[in-house]
C-alpha cells in the first residue's frame, strides 16, 4: 500500500502525483505541430478488397522464399522412404528370403 504525500516523509513535493501522462501512445507534454493524420470509418472500409489477389502472389512470394528450406528434405525423403519400402518387399518376397535365409 502506497503512503499519501503527507505520510510519504519526505517533505519534498512528489512530481508523480497529480500528473496524468494521457493513455497508450499519447503521453501527454505539448502538441506536436505539422503533423496530420487521416482517418477512414471502419464501415466505409472494404475489408474484402483485393483478397484474392493478395492470397495468390503472397503464398507465391513466401513459397519462393522458402522453397529451398523445405523441398530438399522433402525429396529426400521421399526417396529414402520410397528405397526402404522397395528393399522391405524384397527381403520379404521368395528371393530375398532364398538369399538371406543363412543370415539369421
Amino acid at each position: 500500500m502506497r503512503p499519501t504525500q503527507a505520510l510519504n516523509g519526505s517533505g519534498a513535493p512528489n512530481w508523480k502525483v497529480g500528473h496524468w501522462l494521457g493513455d497508450w501512445g499519447s503521453f501527454g507534454g505539448a502538441k506536436q505541430k505539422g503533423i496530420v493524420q487521416y482517418g477512414l470509418s471502419a464501415n466505409r472500409q472494404n475489408p474484402t478488397a483485393g483478397i484474392v489477389h493478395d492470397a495468390i502472389f503472397n503464398t507465391f512470394r513466401r513459397t519462393k522464399g522458402q522453397i529451398f528450406y523445405w523441398l530438399p528434405p522433402m525429396v529426400a525423403g521421399y526417396y529414402l522412404m520410397n528405397w526402404a519400402t522397395d528393399r522391405n518387399h524384397y527381403l520379404n518376397s521368395k528371393e530375398g528370403r532364398a538369399e538371406f535365409a543363412d543370415s539369421e
